[in-house]
């Protein structure tokens, strides 16, 4: 009996650590009907939310974001933009002058839980439920909510009105459930930096004056209805077929993370076929001062999409919109919001940088509050690549030289001494510059540099593994670590420990030459405390008087192997192990001296060395 006890308490602890291990995600369904009224900027909503508890947790609470309330006067927004040293231009000090009709809000007016009313607290900018009954593990549960809403004056990514008078850009503005996931619940206040939510269904009713022209996430179910033919691509669509003054566009977006939309009376609407499963669309201002840049990018958008299915995998969903409206660029599931008054370089290049967020954000929905980085960095790093293949520059580093001075912004940082690690939560970083620069340039630095450590075609084994195994499953930093471990068969948590969890940098130097015999020493030492891989290559005049180049490759013992040969920089040699507790290495280079014109660590110039000055050793002239 006392064996059968213990047997099966033992079954028991080793079943709760299985299921413990495996991933589980929360999901959701939201129904929504939305009365809006456009001469108020005012709206009116009835939410229906389906709430699938899929962890094996009971849950007491629940949270919702509303994230209109952070534009308000003294709210935790506008105080963090009015006291850190280097505020967002586009907000500053603008929330602290918005009049009472230029805020905005969400107001929940009553909140049910599978039909029992529920008493709930707003703090600002999250609703704080205390539920009646708990939601049980593996349960399904309803939320019935009435609420009501204002669009604040456009000042960062939602609003009324903005620089280019596209009249609304609808992002963040409907009471959004928080997500509970294996580290609990996620109810950050939205102080202007990054989200992180639940997948789910999505079905949007908004009644708006019959005038207005709409477009965003999912897709339109009654076109019809609104007088939406495809036959009218490119022109002026007559939207009023009905007699009333409002009209309902009635639209679902499947297995999403959140729902934008955006509307003007002034747009047009163009639609391009990318193959016969997906389509591109185009929503934008009748402005002859940027309508034909607008049709110019769409052919650039055909090629990059291909080029991004192609390299990075491919995308699930039917339909893409890009529409004209926010205050920059933002990225939304299956759209994107963007101010449309640029030249094309600019225009694609915003268009591209916003398209690839919905594979490392919008499909992955990685939580980039906690690793912004994994979002803006690889979206950075993969939107380099699409831009030189539409803009082709010859340089022999793309990503370091034209696409946003990722390197350049990265050493920034060190020579700043305002580096945080990238594992800082992104609300938490003290800077704006900080935060920018570590999300954007580091994040994207760390890619590309991997592609040093691990090799280019292994990199591109690598972002095509890591999107079809994590896309709509919410990854962290170690999922992806381990998918470039296993493809490049080395050890590489040393590099996510050091670059992720660190502020240590890089710095190597070729210390000195010296003769030995017929042959050459080679010296030598890291200088920081952040070890890496070197490459050396060493360029020498052969016996005929020609410039040849050798490259020899030291691994970091760590790795426990070697990259493959990427035939660059002359015929490899690879050489012993460089141990990570040894500040100084030597090896010795079947070249003599006296022929030797230079010796250069990292020729590819994908190590991300602060000081490269000293990568560069040239004898000294005769």
């Amino acid at each position: 009996m006392f064996k059968s006890f213990v047997l099966l308490s033992l079954l028991g602890i080793i079943n709760q650590a299985i299921a413990q291990q495996q991933r589980w995600q929360q999901a959701v369904k939201y129904t929504m009907d939305i009365d809006f009224e456009a001469k108020t900027n005012q709206f009116k909503g009835k939410q229906t939310l389906i709430y699938y508890n899929n962890s094996n947790e009971t849950l007491t609470n629940v949270f919702y974001h509303l994230y209109f309330n952070a534009f308000q006067p003294n709210s935790m927004m506008d105080m963090r933009s009015r006291t850190v040293n280097d505020p967002d231009m586009r907000v500053a000090d603008r929330i602290s002058k918005l009049k009472p009709n230029e805020i905005g809000y969400q107001i929940v007016r009553s909140l049910t839980h599978n039909g029992q009313p529920l008493s709930f607290h707003t703090n600002e900018t999250i609703l704080e439920v205390k539920l009646k009954q708990p939601i049980r593990p593996n349960s399904v549960d309803t939320f019935v909510m009435e609420f009501e809403a204002q669009v604040p004056l456009q000042i960062r990514r939602s609003g009324r009105d903005n620089s280019e008078g596209v009249r609304l850009s609808m992002t963040q503005w409907y009471p959004k459930m928080c997500n509970f996931d294996e580290q609990g619940w996620h109810a950050n206040p939205y102080v202007g930096r990054e989200f992180y939510g639940i997948w789910g269904d999505f079905n949007v009713n908004i009644s708006i004056d019959k005038n207005y022209i709409l477009g965003g996430t999912g897709y339109l179910q009654n076109k019809n209805e609104i007088g939406f033919g495809y036959e009218d691509v490119g022109t002026k669509i007559d939207y009023n077929r009905s007699n009333s003054d409002k009209i309902t566009w009635r639209f679902y977006a499947p297995n999403v993370h959140d729902f934008a939309w955006a509307a003007d009376p002034d747009y047009l609407h163009d639609i391009v076929d990318l193959n016969d499963t997906i389509q591109l669309h185009f929503i934008y201002q009748d402005n002859a001062e940027y309508k034909e840049t607008w049709k110019k990018a769409q052919d650039y958008m055909l090629r990059g999409f291909k080029l991004i299915q192609t390299r990075f995998g491919t995308y699930p969903f039917r339909q893409y919109t890009f529409i004209q409206g926010g205050d920059g660029g933002m990225e939304y599931p299956m759209a994107t919001l963007i101010t449309g008054k640029r030249n094309i370089g600019s225009l694609v290049g915003v268009m591209v940088h916003e398209l690839m967020h919905n594979w490392y954000q919008m499909l992955m929905g990685t939580n980039e509050a906690l690793y912004a980085w994994m979002d803006e960095g690889f979206t950075s790093y993969a939107s380099g690549i699409i831009m030189d293949n539409l803009f082709p520059t010859n340089k022999i580093n793309p990503i370091t030289n034209i696409h946003d001075g990722s390197y350049k912004g990265y050493f920034a940082l060190i020579e700043q001494k305002i580096e945080e690690p990238l594992s800082t939560h992104a609300d938490h970083f003290i800077s704006n510059t900080a935060y920018g620069q570590a999300a954007y340039s580091k994040g994207c630095v760390f890619l590309h540099q991997l592609e040093y450590i691990i090799g280019e075609k292994t990199l591109e084994k690598v972002m095509l593994e890591y999107y079809n195994v994590w896309k709509f499953r919410q990854p962290n930093p170690n999922d992806f670590i381990r998918i470039a471990e296993k493809a490049a068969n080395l050890e590489l948590d040393w590099y996510k420990e050091y670059f992720v969890y660190s502020t240590h940098y890089i710095d190597y130097v070729v210390r000195e030459i010296s003769e030995d015999g017929n042959q050459t020493k080679i010296n030598l030492e890291n200088l920081a405390r952040f070890p890496m891989p070197i490459e050396v290559q060493i360029n020498y005049e052969n016996q005929n008087g020609q410039i040849e180049s050798a490259l020899f490759y030291i691994p970091l013992d760590i790795m426990r192997g070697e990259k493959q040969d990427e035939n660059l920089h002359g015929v490899r040699t690879v050489l012993p192990d460089w141990r990570w507790t040894h500040p100084k290495y030597e090896f010795i280079a079947n070249v003599p001296t006296k022929n030797i014109k230079s010796v250069i660590i990292d020729p590819s110039l994908r190590l991300a060395d602060y000081k490269r000055g000293n990568n560069t050793y040239m004898p000294p002239k005769k």
